[in-house]
């Protein structure tokens, strides 16, 4: 009974998995068909002809905004990692009075929806001549990043025994030698954590950026929505732009996968 509860748990995890994957199927066959056989009566059937010409056409269209993504999001990741972490020893390791309160403080961000600062957004970074860059859009990124990677930060290093520090001090060392030598090499896991995270939100994150940029200041998935075209869809190549926007965050999640579950169970024993 035991062995058949089992195999039955595992055809339906196997059924809603391939449930799941059934429009990324969709998405890889429509991508290698030319576009005469594009259609939804052949929407689930394997092409006639592997054709890859749909994908250097979308690659053609989109290199200048994927580069655009990667300019706006290697800085932005690490800026609000950093900046996150610093926030996360501070408030966990060097409490000081009202330290709660300002925790709360930044934790409210996270519940600001991006729409109802958006106006404000675009007049400060208009008069700060941020407006329609991607400098603009990594300062946005980072302000509205904060409050997560502190709390990621923060929750991590309250595992981290208060001795340790404590004995640094004792042995003259600073707030930056401390966080130096003992809470990063300490916190490989938690970056990872977090820059995996940003990395995949500011990666796909949509309304900022079309509301922050135009033209050839883009990111990719504000160009992979241009590229539909306003006639006619080629949605061969629509489809072949999406695997190709969608590739670094995937590769992303397959190099370091492991590490970020290793990292989001570090700070949940204390001790």
């Amino acid at each position: 009974m035991k062995n058949i509860t089992k195999s039955i748990i595992y055809l339906l995890l196997i059924g809603f998995s391939l449930f799941y994957l059934m429009p990324v199927y969709v998405l890889i066959v429509t991508s290698l068909k030319p576009f005469d056989e594009v259609s939804l009566d052949t929407m689930w059937s394997l092409p006639q002809t592997v054709d890859f010409s749909s994908y250097s056409k979308a690659f053609a269209e989109l290199a200048p905004n994927i580069m655009n993504s990667f300019y706006l999001v290697i800085p932005a990741t690490l800026l609000s990692a950093l900046l996150g972490s610093l926030n996360g020893y501070v408030l966990s390791k060097w409490k000081f009075k009202g330290s709660e309160l300002v925790f709360t403080c930044i934790l409210f961000g996270m519940f600001i929806p991006y729409q109802s600062i958006l106006i404000p957004l675009i007049v400060t970074l208009r008069d700060l001549g941020l407006y329609n860059s991607i400098p603009g859009l990594i300062f946005t990124h980072v302000v509205y990043g904060l409050p997560i990677t502190t709390l990621m930060f923060r929750n991590f290093y309250a595992s981290i025994p208060d001795a340790m520090i404590e004995s640094a001090k004792i042995d003259g060392a600073s707030f930056i030698k401390v966080y130096r030598h003992i809470m990063i090499p300490l916190s490989i896991t938690g970056f990872i954590v977090v820059a995996i995270w940003q990395f995949t939100n500011i990666w796909n994150e949509f309304l900022f950026a079309v509301s922050l940029t135009q033209s050839d200041q883009q990111p990719v998935m504000v160009a992979l929505q241009n590229l539909a075209g306003s006639q006619v869809v080629e949605w061969n190549v629509q489809m072949a732009g999406a695997i190709l926007a969608a590739l670094p965050t995937l590769l992303v999640y397959i190099l370091l996968g492991k590490y970020f579950v290793r990292g989001l169970l570090a700070g949940s024993v204390k001790g």
